[in-house]
């Protein structure tokens, strides 16, 4: 199962998240400039957290119109799985792979600890070998991870159980509606969030919580 990680001026999880991604799935990462117009072939293109264009405009909007966007939404659209962590959350919505948008944290204060998330929905490829219900902790750090939809579209995501992880026992960080910590596209193969699982993928971590994820993604699609 082979994985991208697609690179912005401003993005410093990059790291992290190809390091979590080589030892879950024990294959070299390619990384891929923002300024490409194609993908390499591979089965998950993710994209990372950071501060894209030092979050210029908005959180994600300037990212969201590099040249390899283009691709990312081909891909997608050809049911490639796509996966955007919070700076790339912000960019997937920001593009329009995912409803919904990212704003201020309610605070209006940067956020840097770990919460609670709740695992709402085990239907995709990212989440199928989680346990529905089940609580975990994962790290978040972000400004702007407030999700807002309006009603019609957060009636959709909901009834549609696109709601694939929501902030739980009360650590919603930012204000996020219904405390939406993550959502899939109605497709299901395109996930954004705002928590970092790679940081919470071996023992020098503190705990493994975050390995799941990644193992249920590279499990389907490797049987894929």
């Amino acid at each position: 199962m082979k994985s991208a990680v697609i690179i912005f001026p401003g993005s410093n999880r990059d790291r992290d998240m190809i390091k979590a991604l080589e030892t879950i799935s024990g294959q070299p990462v390619a990384t891929v400039w923002h300024t490409e117009t194609t993908l390499p072939d591979v089965d998950l293109v993710v994209l990372p957290g950071g501060f894209s264009y030092g979050d210029y405009l908005r959180s994600g909007a300037i990212a969201a119109r590099s040249p390899i966007m283009q691709a990312i939404k081909d891909a997608a659209d050809k049911g490639r799985h796509v996966l955007g962590v919070c700076n790339g959350f912000q960019m997937l919505t920001e593009a329009g792979l995912l409803p919904g948008a990212l704003m201020r944290n309610a605070s209006l204060h940067f956020v840097c600890k770990e919460v609670m998330l709740k695992t709402e929905n085990t239907n995709t490829a990212f989440t199928s070998k989680m346990e529905k219900g089940a609580v975990w902790r994962c790290p978040v750090a972000h400004h702007d991870g407030n999700f807002f939809a309006d009603a019609d579209t957060l009636a959709q995501i909901e009834g549609n159980g696109q709601v694939a992880f929501r902030y739980a026992n009360g650590t919603n960080p930012n204000g996020s509606i219904n405390d939406i910590a993550g959502i899939t596209n109605a497709k299901g193969n395109v996930l954004g969030m705002m928590p970092h699982p790679e940081n919470l993928i071996e023992d020098l971590h503190g705990g493994v919580e975050g390995r799941a994820m990644f193992e249920s993604v590279f499990t389907n699609l490797a049987a894929a």
